[in-house]
């Protein structure tokens, strides 16, 4: 990864491979992991807690072992991210920034026992419609 995380957790298997959540102490770690892809046997979601006004966290997601070297802004992540800071924050809105190369901003909120409802600004890349 480029640095040592302070912490880290096993999450359940997602997008076929084995996924961790590393913790790191500050947001610039974050910002400059520089993880070594071809050697990683699992997908990371990394985090710290954020040192901007108005951000409650930080994160980045990488996931070679599913054929995605970084994520812009991963969705998937943050239903594990949003209850992991409520419970350290004491919050259950929060604001979230995700520090890849293009980057992306969302808000989560827990919304019941197992849900969290994700908002931002999204890129459309597909339509499509399905037939049960």
């Amino acid at each position: 990864m480029g640095a040592k995380p302070e912490d880290c957790w096993p999450i359940p298997p997602l997008h076929g491979a084995p996924y961790f959540l590393f913790l790191y102490d500050d947001e610039s770690t974050i910002a400059n992991l520089a993880p070594d892809l071809k050697a990683m046997e699992a997908n990371v979601v990394a985090t710290a807690r954020s040192e901007r006004d108005g951000i409650d966290f930080v994160s980045r997601w990488f996931g070679p072992c599913s054929g995605i070297d970084e994520d812009p802004a991963t969705g998937s992540a943050h239903m594990t991210l949003a209850p992991f800071w409520a419970s350290r924050l004491g919050k259950s809105r929060m604001e979230a920034r995700q520090l890849s190369s293009r980057g992306g901003e969302l808000s989560v909120e827990l919304a019941g026992e197992e849900r969290v409802t994700i908002s931002g600004k999204a890129v459309f890349y597909m339509e499509g419609a399905i037939y049960v």
